[in-house]
């Protein structure tokens, strides 16, 4: 609902107001960085009291003002000093944050249906990479690419998740391993920030694999003195911003020793710390990641016990992929244990070519199923503790006065039809809302996706 400027004289203007609500899920209420152990368990959810809804109110700036029973409303918004740009009718619906993919490898070209169907028949993944395939075909195909064209395909798979409430994701290089390559990704996911809506984090990862014909110690080299200077050099005349760097920490790719000197050498330059490890192999990453500081490592099928409380100690996040065990038939991530032993847990998608899942609803059943998550652990894991895996947490991951204003509206009876319709589940997400602007609309007859 829009205001002329006389209507706004002497008036507080604020950006949205959606009311009618029957939940909403704030998932934190006290500013925490991230919910860890039992506390994973327990978002905190506010629900109707009888014929009392709930508003979300959204300031001018994209950030959320309060969160209030709409008997309260017009004591704390009044009418007379009260401006609301946009009012949106919640119709009995539910609110939650918008949802945080904490592991995407999305900057790429080509297809590799070919491996899928050689999986099936029992081929291993690190078996088509020795063969040079795999990321290597991959990388191939992405350095023979333009930027235009990578970038007209990265959109749309941003596209994609948007339709299933995607907000936030981290978002590796990793598909050029040389400096011009990787930079080469690094500028397109810069570019694409500013021409859609979804909040990127993104990740330098040269140390995705070992090109053909390098050693490992050669290629560590490289990572170290030139594709790294390279990355900071771009960082500081503002073409680009870097926030992470990741390195595959496994046998046949990067050894723990590899990964401690490239890890540490982007930590001088500025990067958090957030890899690959323990994914087919014990390399005793997880007790890498507390020698190193590191904020979040990924996979962790093989985490050894003393590894868990190594992370335990340190509050380091496993960001785990039950995609990846589903698709590649690995071992199961003890998520159980990892929460019970106090390690914050996130989710990602792993979305890359070896992986075409962009649903995050789809990603959390899994978590469920697979990893023995409950609804609760699965919905923390892929807002609050997937923001603080990016060290996001202070403005994104929930819903708190302060914080963006990053929702899904979802037309059903509890939150928890977001993780339970398995497939179908964004069909149940009516509104996503990005720092208060409209994003995707179902309730039009055209869907509106705008920045």
């Amino acid at each position: 609902m829009a205001t002329n400027n006389t209507e706004c004289i002497g008036k507080s203007i604020y950006k949205l107001l959606i009311n009618n609500l029957s939940q909403v899920v704030c998932v934190c209420a006290n500013r925490e960085s991230m919910l860890i152990g039992e506390e994973q368990g327990k978002p905190v959810v506010m629900n109707k009291q009888g014929d009392d809804s709930l508003c979300v109110v959204v300031n001018i700036d994209g950030r959320i003002d309060g969160v209030c029973y709409s008997s309260s409303l017009d004591q704390r918004y009044p009418s007379t000093r009260s401006t609301f740009r946009e009012v949106i009718d919640g119709c009995g619906r539910c609110l939650i944050p918008g949802l945080i993919d904490g592991h995407t490898h999305p900057v790429w070209t080509g297809e590799r249906v070919n491996e899928f169907s050689e999986m099936l028949q029992g081929h291993r993944w690190k078996d088509i990479l020795a063969e040079g395939r795999g990321i290597h075909a991959t990388v191939q195909a992405t350095r023979e690419a333009t930027e235009e064209d990578l970038l007209n395909a990265l959109l749309q798979r941003l596209k994609g998740m948007l339709h299933y409430g995607t907000t936030t994701i981290e978002a590796k290089s990793g598909y050029g391993l040389n400096a011009e390559s990787e930079l080469k990704q690094l500028r397109i996911l810069e570019s694409a920030k500013s021409l859609q809506p979804i909040t990127i984090s993104s990740t330098f990862h040269g140390a995705h694999a070992i090109p053909p014909g390098m050693r490992e110690n050669e290629f560590v080299a490289d990572v170290i003195n030139t594709q790294l200077p390279a990355i900071k050099l771009a960082m500081e005349d503002g073409s680009i911003q870097v926030d992470n760097i990741d390195v595959y920490c496994e046998k046949g790719l990067f050894s723990a020793k590899s990964a401690w000197e490239i890890l540490l050498t982007g930590h001088r330059f500025g990067l958090h710390m957030n890899f690959h490890g323990d994914v087919f192999s014990p390399m005793r990453a997880a007790e890498l990641s507390e020698e190193v500081g590191a904020r979040a490592v990924s996979h962790l099928g093989e985490i050894s016990h003393t590894g868990i409380q190594a992370m335990s100690r340190n509050k380091v996040i496993a960001v785990l992929l039950p995609s990846t065990k589903y698709l590649l038939k690995l071992r199961a991530a003890p998520a159980r244990e990892l929460i019970d032993e106090g390690v914050p847990v996130a989710l990602g998608s792993d979305f890359s070519p070896n992986m075409h899942c962009c649903s995050m609803p789809i990603i959390m059943h899994m978590a469920c199923v697979l990893l023995n998550m409950t609804l609760e652990e699965a919905l923390v894991a892929s807002t609050i503790n997937a923001a603080a895996s990016i060290n996001l947490s202070r403005s994104h991951g929930s819903i708190e006065t302060g914080k963006q204003a990053d929702f899904l509206i979802i037309d059903a009876p509890r939150w928890e039809h977001i993780v339970y319709q398995f497939g179908g589940s964004e069909m149940l997400i009516v509104q996503v809302i990005k720092s208060g602007n409209v994003v995707l609309d179902r309730t039009c007859s055209n869907i509106i996706y705008s920045k």
